[in-house]
């Protein structure tokens, strides 16, 4: 059996048993790509749950090359809380406060 992992046990838990009625729920991936300028961040992807995007940013890292990627859940809008749920391969320490469209 497979232990999840904590934060996103956390996370999870929230969401089903507080958000408001006003706040937004979105499930977000987030490639990354080396540059001569350093790591930055492709087109974020919006996805229906938090599996989804955690599998999406797998294989943006896995089958399209990229040298990382994240799965974030953003809370609100505009985004008041973000949790990141999975980091795969090279990925910088600080996010950048808004996804790129």
């Amino acid at each position: 059996m497979r232990r999840l992992n904590m934060t996103t046990c956390d996370v999870m838990s929230s969401l089903t048993q507080e958000p408001a009625m006003d706040a937004s729920v979105q499930f977000i991936a987030i490639p990354f790509d080396l540059t001569s300028d350093g790591l930055r961040a492709g087109e974020s992807f919006k996805c229906a749950s938090a599996a989804s995007a955690i599998e999406r940013a797998k294989g943006f890292w896995q089958v399209l090359g990229h040298s990382g990627a994240v799965a974030i859940v953003t809370i609100g809008y505009p985004p008041t809380e973000t949790t990141i749920l999975r980091r795969f391969g090279v990925v910088p320490d600080e996010l950048p406060v808004e996804p790129l469209p």
